[in-house]
């Protein structure tokens, strides 16, 4: 025995290896298998009360499930790693992975599981001007997106409200703007994905290989697999945008206003109709809306007005005109005014108040990100961090005005006085693809409806009453609709909302999370699926 060698077990590395497992081991609850908390990927576990206290809430700040772990990835193979280890372990552990934390339900979360820190991979945004897209870790926001592809002249197509988001979370339910009618959500815009798969596969996949697990996760609410990898198609951006608001007083005009913008072909030289939106404006909540500083105090004061003549409320469509290409000829000013032309032609279709169009020339950069101006002025105002029990809905244009009586003044009118957004505008069912995993409306035009309320007045008990009062309504009167950002707790209903995806859906989660580790904030599957199937039987 060579005497100047140092044994193994007391090298340097080997010491701060094995000091590092017996702290796991301490810290860590009994829920974990020996076999996680002694594998190296340990190191990436932490068990302190900041890091569990901030992976058991969100943005809806309602549900709060705490986990055993957070797990901070330094790439897509410690995520493998993990997963891997839960699938072959005798006593799997659930892994949700979190973005930035803005879901409302719970979603994201697992209650003693392991909650997976996406934003630790870090990773880089590539764009390829020759093909036209942007390769990008599901990680980073897209905010992020937009800033690294504006360098090359070049944008993705279609956008969710509020860029402050992860792509990983958008693409895992469909993402939807504005832009929809035009392009379809940004599900609908994707052109491959890197996954690992909730038996720890890393897979790429795209509409030509493994095409099923590639349209399973767009819209597959985390279930099949966490993307770590989308690549996203772009088109050439515009320097400008003419953003206008156009505010109604009767709502089924309003409704059919929007109707025929999304119906036309809206464009000339150098510019295009891109975005089409609507909402609620309330007397009451005009202040806090994050819709409205587009708004000057004077216009304000005039639109709060017409609202009090109004029963309290008025109907604001929101249609914007990008124009001024990148990579395009020179926008001339002649263009510009033939645009303007073009413009108030289009307008003089309306049934907008007269006297009531408002209109804002910004950057483009400046529009897609508006909805975070609205955000900090809201954290000035101390009205962000406080709970939101949104509900998103998916409802048919054969049912809109029936929803509007029933829902919308014949429920939140009619008792709500909390603050926040309700959008209502339309979009394509044709820009959708029906082998994604998202459920939407069997009809042409459908709307898509976001009750965006805040209890900022201690009245959170009284906004999930009103949630439940509109979803028995749709229910009890037989309307075509889905909710978006879907939450359910029981089978059944995971079963209607699914409809005719609902055995593909299932058979896809037996091929690739067969044990149900993914994603159990959803509360859609509570058992592996071999023993749901056992459990149907009997």
């Amino acid at each position: 025995m060579n005497l100047h060698v140092m044994p193994s077990f007391l090298k340097p590395t080997t010491l701060l290896l094995t000091t590092t497992l017996m702290s796991i081991l301490i810290q860590s609850p009994n829920s974990l298998p020996t076999t996680l908390l002694t594998h190296p990927i340990s190191t990436h576990l932490r068990f302190d009360s900041l890091s569990l206290s901030a992976a058991s809430s969100d943005f809806g700040g309602i549900v709060h499930s705490h986990p055993s772990a957070v797990f901070l990835p330094s790439s897509p193979s410690d995520i493998a790693s993990l997963l891997r280890l839960s699938h072959f372990s005798p006593h799997p552990f659930t892994v949700s992975a979190r973005g930035l934390g803005h879901s409302t339900r719970g979603q994201a979360q697992a209650s003693a599981g392991i909650v997976i820190n996406m934003p630790s991979l870090d990773s880089s945004i590539t764009v390829s001007t020759d093909g036209m897209f942007v390769d990008v870790g599901g990680e980073r926001m897209w905010i992020d997106v937009l800033r690294e592809t504006l360098r090359y002249g070049l944008t993705p197509k279609t956008w969710t409200d509020y860029l402050y988001l992860t792509l990983g979370g958008t693409l895992s339910n469909g993402g939807i703007s504005g832009q929809a009618f035009l392009h379809g959500p940004q599900i609908s815009n994707v052109h491959e994905l890197d996954i690992v798969t909730g038996k720890g596969e890393m897979v790429s996949c795209s509409e030509s290989a493994n095409p099923d697990l590639f349209f399973s996760v767009l819209g597959g609410l985390g279930q099949f697999g966490i993307i770590t990898r989308a690549r996203i198609a772009l088109e050439n951006a515009p320097k400008s945008v003419r953003w206008m608001r156009l505010m109604y007083t009767d709502f089924e005009l309003f409704t059919k206003d929007q109707e025929l913008l999304i119906s036309i072909k809206a464009e000339g030289e150098g510019w295009r109709l891109n975005y089409v939106e609507g909402s609620l404006l309330m007397e009451h909540s005009l202040k806090s809306n994050w819709r409205s500083p587009f708004f000057s105090e004077k216009d304000l004061k005039r639109i709060k007005k017409l609202a009090y003549g109004n029963e309290g409320v008025i109907y604001c469509l929101e249609a914007s005109f990008y124009y001024d290409y990148h990579h395009g000829r020179n926008f001339s000013r002649a263009d510009k005014t033939q645009m303007d032309q073009d413009i108030e032609e289009l307008l003089r279709k309306l049934s907008f108040v007269s006297g009531f169009a408002f209109k804002n020339d910004v950057t483009y950069m400046s529009f897609l990100n508006r909805v975070h101006d609205g955000e900090l002025k809201l954290r000035a105002m101390g009205l962000w961090d406080v709970p939101h029990p949104w509900l998103n809905l998916l409802v048919s244009k054969s049912n809109i005005m029936d929803f509007y009586i029933g829902a919308l003044k014949g429920i939140i009118l009619k008792t709500s006085k909390s603050m926040g957004p309700i959008l209502v505008y339309p979009t394509k069912r044709s820009k959708w693809d029906e082998r994604m995993s998202t459920a939407i409306p069997n009809e042409e035009v459908f709307y898509s409806i976001g009750i965006l309320l805040s209890s900022e007045m201690n009245d959170l008990e009284h906004l999930e009453n009103q949630n439940a009062e509109i979803l028995k309504f749709c229910d009890q009167q037989g309307l075509n609709y889905k909710q978006y950002l879907p939450h359910y707790t029981s089978m059944e209903d995971w079963k209607k909302h699914f409809g005719k995806k609902w055995g593909r859906f299932v058979e896809m989660k037996s091929r690739y999370d067969p044990k149900a580790i993914l994603s159990p904030g959803q509360k859609i599957f509570a058992h592996p699926v071999d023993e749901l199937c056992d459990l149907s039987d009997h």
